[in-house]
């Protein structure tokens, strides 16, 4: 998720260069279906939205087993509305972790997961239905991760991080524990193939990229010390490829009432138009590069002020992703043809 007043205006005119190839094949994801841990700051921007509906339909196409979403933004609306997208999409069971002592994002965005959470019907009673009944009680990310990793084939797991690095930090710091008695270092190691973030930025080195800067400590360590192969879609190329809010207004007449629309609507003055950082990360971490341009090997490493600067290193295992503008619109068109499909358990 990127808030818009963390934007500038030069970077309307967005030039995406750099050391690139599109032929990446040490970072491409695995074919197959795909086991998928989604981490989001879900409530703060809408893109977070947008890019699980995608997971759903990945899911429903068989792509991807979904093993759980962990939010880092604090509060008990961001898993209700997760909760409710699982539930209405036919997927109750799927696991939600929460973040406790999270970094302060509250003010910086229209949550519109409450917003939709206390929508009511005419009889007074919840819009939408629910499959749990007390999110205080749901587990910490960082532990079920941990849970959950250590059930898993070994670099099986490609984690999709499209909001702070918080729980990835702190999963790095676990020692061992019931369900494993590896490190949270070396479990990572183990169990996961790719980490593939919506992060940083790198054709502005004075930009400070929201998710970065939010917990620049976090970040730091993750980008420094994470073990597998990352991949990050920087700030630049989710700015330009909005989806369009004509889409939101006018594909969606099947459903009477849709979870996803109406927290479009909640988080601004429609109609319009939204940059699309979190779905470019999700797209690359499923179908892998052939919507992108994938940078040389290097190292990427966040300064004490939350910038980010990319360094060539043929034994690093940090890469960026680029898209020119005809990539961008046939990124654009899938989201698209995505986002609009009916789930599979409507049909």
């Amino acid at each position: 998720m990127k808030n818009k007043k963390y934007w500038l205006p030069l970077l309307l005119l967005v030039v995406l260069v750099g050391c690139t190839s599109n032929k990446q094949q040490s970072v491409q994801p695995a074919s197959g279906t795909q086991k998928v841990i989604f981490e989001t700051d879900i409530g703060n921007d809408i893109d977070d939205a947008l890019a699980l509906d995608m997971l759903y339909k990945y899911l429903d196409a068989g792509d991807i087993e979904l093993l759980a979403v962990m939010i880092n933004k604090e509060g008990t609306h961001p898993p209700e509305f997760t909760d409710i997208m699982n539930s209405w999409y036919g997927y109750p069971d799927i696991p939600i972790g929460i973040i406790h002592n999270g970094v302060e994002c509250e003010h910086d965005a229209a949550n519109y997961t409450r917003c939709v959470s206390v929508m009511e019907n005419a009889n007074g009673e919840p819009k939408f239905q629910r499959s749990l009944n007390d999110y205080t009680a749901l587990p910490e990310a960082h532990l079920l991760y941990r849970e959950l990793l250590a059930q898993q084939p070994d670099h099986s797991v490609t984690i999709v991080s499209v909001g702070f690095s918080t729980n990835l930090a702190r999963l790095l710091d676990t020692p061992a524990d019931e369900f494993s008695k590896l490190t949270g270092q070396e479990l990572v190691e183990q169990k996961v193939k790719l980490l593939c973030t919506m992060a940083g930025c790198f054709n502005n080195p004075e930009w400070y990229e929201y998710n970065v800067v939010k917990d620049i400590s976090s970040a730091k360590k993750v980008f420094s010390e994470w073990p597998t192969v990352l991949v990050t879609s920087p700030f630049e190329v989710g700015m330009a490829i909005h989806y369009p809010g004509s889409s939101i207004e006018n594909d969606f007449a099947w459903a009477t009432e849709h979870p996803l629309v109406e927290g479009y609507r909640c988080y601004q003055e429609m109609p319009y138009d939204r940059p699309t950082w979190d779905l470019t990360s999700v797209l690359y971490a499923v179908e892998g590069a052939s919507y992108f341009n994938v940078s040389e090997p290097g190292k990427i490493e966040v300064s004490d002020q939350g910038t980010t600067s990319f360094t060539l290193d043929e034994n690093g295992n940090r890469y960026y992703l680029t898209a020119d503008s005809l990539q961008a619109e046939q990124i654009k068109q899938r989201f698209i043809q995505l986002i609009t499909q009916q789930p599979a358990h409507f049909k």
